[in-house]
């Protein structure tokens, strides 16, 4: 029967097939734009059903092939689909959770943590050469945290502890506003995220951090994105990088600079400060900005690292004593010949890392970089309860619902601080709670206490069972 599933040009089999595609994968792979494999759902749980839907095929093809990893060899095989016989071939890494259908998706039914990996797509065109190759990676999920940051504006921000750190001292890179269902974090020196660059990486499923090549011997990683510095020194100083991995793969990146205090040498360079570095919602922030050359010719401030057009706040031409705002910050700021800038009425989308670019006489330009933060008071917050059967396992989730960002979480047991154990796991963000195998000794109140620099709020408590 495979010998039709090709049509016959000198009578090419399925089996020539099979040779020229295991010939072929010494090709690098290369996602190519056309091709887009999404997950249904982007999220997947043990038990579940998963569907890697395939968009934009090429045309003209004669087949189709699914292998698990990035090694597309016969022995990685998931399933080949010839289109002109409508027929599909089980490869020998098919385990019969696997359905494939015409427009080239995949479907996996079950899925267990075994499942998760990379998966490849090929296709083949009818004169049986290679048109495509496609990789996506699958996460599967023991259970998903349903909590976390629920505010589409907030993203990742990382706070130096202290600010400015004398050498020889130490400094904590903390981070605020994570997503849940994180699979790592990634710390780079600089502002790229080259494989050379990598301090190291956290891995949440490992409990564990693997060290890069731009590891020191004086950072310490924890699971909670934070990164430790140990006698920090000049050459410490500058900008860090996190990338937070999610659990399908999606990213997002944050910026932060350590500055080493430079008190003890001679310096001229110019620099910011935020006053306050913690602001409330509708107060006004000061950028204030110390050695300004006095020759300057022009200063611009930028709501971003980078000095693009579309960040630019304000620009100050010194010679032509002229100010031009950005339309969105007319009314709302002013600027000064010291090159400080005042923010007025700042909300929580205001606090982010600012760039202060400034033009010498000579046309020699210097940047300095800025952050600062913006709460709101705390609302209360809510807990919700979910109850669970797996396998005979009963769990019982407690998630604290919170609209606010840039806060801590923590848990109550009975009006008492709750102690964890080896059955307890807190979400990333802590504001999920999960206890495994739950007993008699698990019943009581249960409350999340929600807290930020301008105040903390209790939930209203809810008894389990």
């Amino acid at each position: 029967m495979t010998s039709s599933l090709l049509p016959c040009k000198g009578c090419t089999s399925w089996k020539g097939l099979l040779l020229t595609a295991s010939l072929l994968t010494c090709w690098h792979l290369s996602t190519t734009a056309d091709v887009i494999i999404e997950l249904v759902p982007p999220q997947v749980v043990e038990g579940e059903n998963v569907l890697l839907l395939v968009h934009n095929l090429p045309r003209n093809l004669i087949a189709l092939a699914w292998y698990k990893g990035t090694t597309t060899s016969v022995s990685t095989e998931i399933v080949l689909y010839a289109l002109n016989t409508d027929v599909s071939v089980p490869g020998p890494v098919h385990s019969s959770k696997e359905s494939m259908y015409r427009n080239g998706s995949l479907r996996i039914d079950n899925v267990t943590r075994g499942d998760t990996g990379y998966y490849t797509l090929r296709t083949f065109n009818r004169q049986v050469e290679m048109v495509s190759v496609t990789s996506t990676y699958l996460h599967v999920n023991t259970f998903l945290w349903n909590c976390g940051r629920l505010a589409t504006s907030a993203q990742p921000t990382i706070e130096s502890l202290p600010t400015i750190i004398p050498e020889g001292e130490q400094v904590v890179l903390r981070v605020h506003n994570l997503p849940e269902n994180i699979h790592s974090f990634v710390w780079f020196k600089g502002m790229t995220v080259f494989k050379d660059l990598e301090i190291g990486r956290y891995i949440l499923a490992r409990k564990s951090a693997v060290l890069g090549p731009a590891y020191s011997g004086r950072e310490n990683l924890f699971s909670d994105g934070s990164l430790l510095f140990y006698s920090v020194t000049q050459k410490d100083a500058g900008f860090y990088t996190l990338r937070v991995l999610g659990t399908d793969m999606k990213s997002e990146e944050a910026h932060v600079e350590i500055q080493v205090d430079t008190s003890l040498f001679t310096t001229s360079q110019v620099f910011s400060d935020p006053v306050p570095r913690y602001a409330a919602e509708g107060e006004s922030v000061l950028l204030f900005v110390h050695n300004l050359p006095k020759d300057v010719q022009a200063f611009s401030w930028y709501k971003s690292m980078y000095n693009m057009p579309s960040f630019k706040i304000v620009e100050h031409n010194s010679l032509r004593n002229t100010t031009t705002w950005g339309h969105k910050y007319s009314g709302r700021g002013m600027v000064y010949p010291s090159g400080s800038l005042l923010l007025q009425d700042v909300t929580q989308s205001d606090a982010r890392m600012y760039t202060l670019e400034v033009l010498n006489k000579d046309h020699k330009i210097d940047r300095a970089h800025v952050q600062f933060y913006v709460n709101k008071p705390v609302t209360q917050p809510v807990v919700k309860i979910t109850d669970t059967t797996v396998r005979g396992n009963r769990s019982v989730m407690f998630t604290c619902v919170s609209s606010d960002i840039g806060t801590s979480i923590s848990w109550f047991f009975n009006n008492q601080h709750l102690e964890l154990t080896e059955r307890t796991t807190l979400s990333p963000t802590k504001c999920g709670l999960r206890i495994d195998h739950v007993t008699s000794e698990d019943a009581g109140e249960y409350r999340c206490f929600v807290t930020n620099r301008l105040g903390a709020k209790f939930s209203y408590p809810v008894r389990w069972p």
